[in-house]
């Protein structure tokens, strides 16, 4: 088989393309892995709380989503919902919606893992001096739980960004439907998709690079103890 990559290269077109696709994957994850760990929070404190009537909710919410297909969610959102609510908004808005919602639940899981990892003993201290419960959980025991999980939390960021490829399945202008483009108009499907999986490769590593960068930054006090 020949080889012609140059078919992809040598038109600025679809250089463009790929480019503008890998830009909004990027920015797509980035919105998504922010409003969903904020969500998360809000999950698996509500759990770890163990609120009434709210833990319930918080847990079939995240059972719910774990026990389902991402694409099956991301049809639901995008053609389910506005069917049923009579609403309409852009594709990439259904796709950041989707996505938000999948990832909140599987960073919830990870904060509420890492709460179990703070002490009893730390917690009956700060109540001992007279800390309030939200006082205890923010100052104490969050901190420290988002430090112990932060691999995996930084695993599932990387997970998040490389699932992304499935909102293509509904028009979103991402880096898989640029790729899907080019190879309707070249016919060059292996050129077109090894190029994907190197820019895929290379988009990780970069993410990888900056929460090791971060991870330094923010947890400087956990390498002192």
């Amino acid at each position: 088989m020949e080889l012609r990559f140059f078919e992809i290269y040598r038109r600025s077109e679809y250089v463009f393309l790929l480019l503008e696709g890998a830009a909004f994957s990027i920015v797509l994850t980035l919105a998504a892995a922010f409003i969903g760990f904020a969500f998360a929070l809000f999950l698996s404190g509500v759990r770890f709380a163990q609120i009434r009537y709210l833990e319930t909710v918080a847990t079939c919410y995240v059972e719910f989503i774990r026990n389902t297909p991402l694409i099956v969610q991301l049809f639901f959102v995008a053609f389910g919902l506005p069917m049923l609510l009579g609403y309409q908004w852009p594709f990439w808005a259904h796709a950041l919606l989707a996505l938000t919602l999948n990832f909140s639940a599987y960073f919830s899981e990870i904060l509420r893992a890492g709460y179990g990892t703070v002490s009893d003993g730390q917690r009956e201290a700060a109540a001992a001096l007279g800390l309030s419960n939200m006082l205890i959980f923010i100052k104490i025991i969050l901190p420290q739980a988002v430090a112990k999980m932060y691999p995996s939390l930084a695993s599932q960021f990387i997970f998040l960004f490389l699932t992304t490829g499935v909102i293509s399945e509904i028009g979103v202008n991402d880096l898989t439907q640029a790729g899907k483009f080019i190879d309707s108009r070249t016919f060059r499907t292996f050129e077109v998709f090894f190029t994907l999986t190197l820019l895929y490769i290379t988009i990780s590593l970069g993410f990888k690079l900056l929460l090791v960068g971060l991870q330094r930054y923010l947890f400087t006090w956990q390498a002192a103890r």
